[in-house]
């Protein structure tokens, strides 16, 4: 396989509808777009979905319509808008689905405790967002059995994630280079 193919595909971006990040979405948006990656962004209404700072993504499917192994990775974008997503079935069934099927699995700031909720990072370590006052992500990992590393980004085999807005752009950068080694 070229190189060249070898950095392309197709990327899942799952966001809330009301309160994603902006700059967790539009930024690793921008990067997957820039090496040519098609993205598809998902979530739970279809129309408009509004970020934090105001800005508006264009929602293209469904959460119940997401299929993972139609996608290069799926990656779960943060925000006070994600926290919803914590305990969600589908959300979870995406991310096991997404392992299952030996995809990229991504997810920055919140969202990393829906993949921790999901199951999938049981024996992994992972990061998450967490603030002087609030630890409430962090023990959400470590009570799903994943070991919390207070970094940057966090790779641990095809799981890829980080804790916040300031590492969107070295977070997608590193799952597009996770892309990259698990199509080799």
């Amino acid at each position: 396989m070229k190189e060249n193919s070898l950095a392309s595909g197709k990327i899942a971006m799952i966001i809330a509808f009301r309160g994603f990040r902006d700059e967790e979405y539009f930024i690793p948006k921008n990067t997957f777009e820039s090496k040519n990656f098609k993205v598809t962004t998902c979530s739970t209404k279809k129309g408009k979905a509004i970020g934090k700072l105001g800005g508006e993504a264009n929602v293209d499917i469904l959460l119940s319509e997401v299929r993972p192994q139609d996608y290069d990775a799926v990656v779960f974008v943060g925000g006070p808008g994600a926290v919803n997503y914590i305990d969600d079935e589908i959300c979870h069934q995406i991310a096991k689905e997404t392992v299952n099927k030996g995809k990229v699995l991504g997810a920055i700031c919140i969202a990393p405790a829906i993949l921790a909720k999901a199951g999938v990072l049981e024996g992994k370590k992972a990061t998450v967002w967490s603030s002087v006052i609030d630890k409430s992500a962090v023990k959400i990992l470590k009570n799903s059995g994943a070991e919390y590393i207070p970094d940057s980004v966090v790779v641990d085999g095809a799981i890829v994630t980080a804790p916040g807005p300031k590492f969107a752009k070295d977070f997608a950068e590193t799952v597009i280079n996770t892309i990259i080694k698990n199509k080799k």
